[in-house]
């Protein structure tokens, strides 16, 4: 049994101790190799990351020893952690007055040599030691002091890199929680609000038909606005729906199929008209990534080309090409440009060019921010350059599978 005092700051030092979320963790091969290091540079039988507990204390790490805690009330690093700012030696505990009353031993051998450095954090707190131990008895040279005074400064940095990424993957998990609370609210909201919406359009037709020649010019107009206001919300409706429901389209198994034939589902899908021209890749490159992931892309890039483009005659040209790690693609139109200023933003969710689009309507910027997303999913990256009121250029990338 040693006699210690308990550190007049103990509730504290263990409230410190206790937020590392270190105790009674999986061993780590960075701790083990420090006590590995310690032991051969002391030339000692065994090396220990040990942490003062309230009633114990317990090995983060161990070299020469199996056990994984021992009693606080025989522990040499309990005394240690009792002056801070010094290293605790003892040459030989059998001779020193504070521990020659009983016999100390870990795992049956007994404890003769003692060094222990005091592993303090940022705010002063001695949390445990670095310590080598020998069952004869031993000096350590001023190196092999420095030494094991630098291991033990490289122990309290692995803690405080433990609790920052501890802190950080905690952040995660509750933004991922409230991630999926919004995607579920959004979902839920959007489905709500897009029956009503479509009973405000169907009524409208409606009531102007059995109105009929009773309008004035006045009313026929407020009667296609509220129409127009109303595909304008579904339209806005059905992008938040994409971009929160994106994220299960990452989900689905990796496939093989031609690009050019993506691309004419998707010109069906927008139905096209005679004033548009589409240029698809000379080559038809056969492509194994996620379809309906990458369906969703072209889809919004085409629409968008097709949406915000004011000349007569639309073009939209598609290029890819590819190396061994990735497929490239390029989108380029002939449409009303991006002005240079809003280029940074362009992709983050609710940010628009201000413009208004060949209907008369303004874009909400979510479609971009989804692309982007998927993209990003799918192991590639997206960029935009553009000239005003000439042309409008997407380049991305995706990671082959």
């Amino acid at each position: 049994m040693i006699s210690t005092t308990i550190p007049i700051n103990e509730n504290f030092r263990l409230e410190a101790l206790k937020s590392l979320d270190i105790l009674d963790t999986e061993s780590e091969k960075e701790f083990d190799e420090i006590t590995a290091l310690a032991n051969f540079i002391c030339d000692t039988e065994i090396a220990l990351i040990s942490l003062v507990d309230i009633d114990r204390q317990w090995f983060k790490s161990k070299n020469g020893t199996h056990i994984c805690e021992s009693p606080r009330s025989n522990s040499l690093c309990s005394y240690a952690v009792l002056q801070p700012n010094q290293p605790l030696i003892i040459k030989d505990t059998r001779k020193d007055d504070r521990f020659n009353k009983a016999p100390i031993f870990l795992e049956e051998k007994p404890v003769i040599f003692y060094a222990g450095i005091p592993l303090v954090d940022k705010n002063g707190f001695a949390l445990g030691t670095l310590c080598v131990i020998d069952s004869k008895p031993r000096e350590l040279s001023e190196k092999q002091l420095e030494s094991l005074n630098a291991l033990a400064k490289q122990v309290v940095i692995l803690f405080e890199l433990n609790k920052k990424n501890n802190d950080l993957e905690k952040m995660q998990q509750k933004l991922k929680k409230r991630n999926e609370s919004l995607r579920e609210f959004a979902r839920v909201i959007s489905h709500d609000l897009k029956m009503p919406l479509a009973n405000i359009i169907t009524s409208t037709d409606l009531l102007k038909l059995i109105l009929g020649d009773k309008l004035d010019k006045e009313s026929l107009e407020y009667f296609e606005y509220i129409k127009t206001s109303s595909f304008s919300m579904s339209n806005y409706i059905n992008d938040v729906l994409d971009h929160y429901e994106s994220e299960s389209l990452i989900n689905n198994s990796p496939e093989e199929f031609y690009l050019n034939h993506l691309l004419k589902e998707i010109v069906d899908l927008l139905s096209i008209k005679p004033d548009f021209n589409i240029n698809f890749p000379k080559e038809d490159p056969l492509i194994k990534s996620n379809k309906l992931a990458l369906k969703q892309v072209f889809f919004n890039l085409i629409g968008n080309s097709i949406k915000y483009n004011d000349k007569e005659q639309i073009i939209i040209s598609i290029e890819s090409s590819q190396d061994k790690k990735f497929y490239f693609f390029r989108v380029t139109d002939n449409g009303m440009g991006i002005p240079e200023d809003k280029l940074s933003t362009i992709f983050d969710l609710f940010t628009t060019a201000n413009v208004i689009d060949r209907s008369g309507n303004k874009g909400n910027g979510i479609g971009l921010s989804t692309v982007k997303k998927l993209i990003q999913n799918l192991g590639g990256s997206i960029k935009v350059t553009s000239e005003e009121k000439q042309q409008t250029t997407f380049e991305f990338s995706i990671k082959k599978v």
